[in-house]
């Protein structure tokens, strides 16, 4: 039976085996660690793939090839037991790929100058010791913007490269504290429901505002959130409100909370994504988009907790994958910008 320990080592030898892999090597690597129906979610637009040839070609191949050499910098490691789905262990790896963007990646332009790729990857680890289930979430449009190519308007909160734990104590290689794991999850959970408890109230009232004080129950006053290209990042409870909570709840109606795939904690550092997590239909106004139909959110949540509070939010959405719910391609938008695309062309197919 593989435990934290045993499920965190496999997922480690993986990643070093990856990234000393060379490209011709890739897909065999990638099949040594992974069940032959290995299933692997990726953001738009890579969705949905199974087996090792399949993630090969579609996202580590290209990927590597416009970025090489491509440097994995993690600031977030751990695992735990799903705390939505009984006996499975995930383990959770936060931070950027760093590679000189050298050729096209996605028809992004490049740069000839250090990117920095934002990725958190989940792994499902089972009993025999191989990886059966992943998500890989990176952050596309903010590669775009390091080109050059921002995709949307002005962000509500601060863009920047998101760094890691004020603390430096996200990697967690090591065992840790059962206890220590068990009061964050709880905390987590407590935030989830308060946020639950207001999104009713908003459907049903229309009332949208969260008062300080929910938020502080479970947020440290000088709390950072840390959000996906395009909304940003915020510091201290009264800038997130201005900065994402209020743009997002005034911008988006109908919230419908989906649940989660996987949802779990070790130490003082939780995790969660849902396969989408939310639903929500846009009033106008939110990422600079007018009112439109509903659409579906997946997004990554990664908390360090500090004492009895939230200290650190990192999040992952796929906005890429919202907006085209909605008819707007962005990616086919910027080829078309780029003349690599034609209006009345088929668009291309992803590599």
């Amino acid at each position: 039976m593989t435990g934290l320990a045993e499920a965190k080592q496999v997922v480690r030898d993986f990643h070093a085996a990856l990234d000393a892999a060379p490209a011709d090597e890739i897909e065999a690597t990638l099949a040594r660690f992974t069940t032959d129906d290995w299933l692997w979610r990726g953001m738009h637009p890579f969705y949905e793939q199974t087996g090792a040839a399949a993630v090969a070609d579609v996202f580590w191949k290209p990927l590597r090839a416009a970025m090489a050499p491509l440097q994995r910098r993690a600031d977030v490691f751990l695992a735990g037991q799903n705390d939505v789905a009984d006996a499975e262990i995930w383990v959770c790896e936060m931070g950027h790929l760093l590679g000189l963007h050298d050729a096209p990646w996605l028809d992004i332009p490049p740069t000839r100058k250090m990117c920095f790729v934002r990725y958190a990857e989940f792994n499902r680890v089972d009993a025999d010791g191989r990886i059966s289930e992943s998500s890989m979430f990176v952050d596309i449009p903010s590669v775009m913007r390091q080109a050059g190519h921002n995709p949307f308007p002005p962000s509500t909160g601060s863009a920047h490269i998101q760094p890691g734990p004020m603390t430096h104590t996200g990697l967690q290689f090591d065992e840790q504290d059962p206890a220590e794991g068990v009061a964050t999850m709880a905390l987590v959970n407590e935030m989830i429901a308060d946020l639950s408890a207001a999104n009713e109230v908003a459907n049903k009232t229309g009332v949208n505002e969260v008062p300080y004080e929910v938020m502080a129950r479970t947020w440290a006053e000088d709390m950072i959130w840390s959000g996906p290209e395009g909304i940003g990042a915020a510091y201290t409870i009264d800038r997130y409100q201005q900065q994402h909570s209020y743009p997002f709840r005034f911008g988006l109606t109908d919230k419908i909370f989906n649940g989660h795939i996987a949802r779990f904690a070790e130490g003082n550092y939780a995790c969660f994504f849902g396969w989408a997590n939310l639903t929500n239909t846009p009033t106008g106004g939110f990422l600079g988009m007018p009112a439109s139909n509903p659409a579906d959110m997946r997004v990554v949540d990664v908390y360090r907790r500090d004492g009895d509070k939230l200290a650190e939010n990192w999040v992952f959405i796929d906005l890429l994958h919202w907006l085209d719910m909605q008819g707007l391609d962005v990616l086919a938008r910027m080829r078309r910008q780029l003349g690599v695309e034609r209006f009345g062309e088929e668009p291309q197919e992803e590599q």
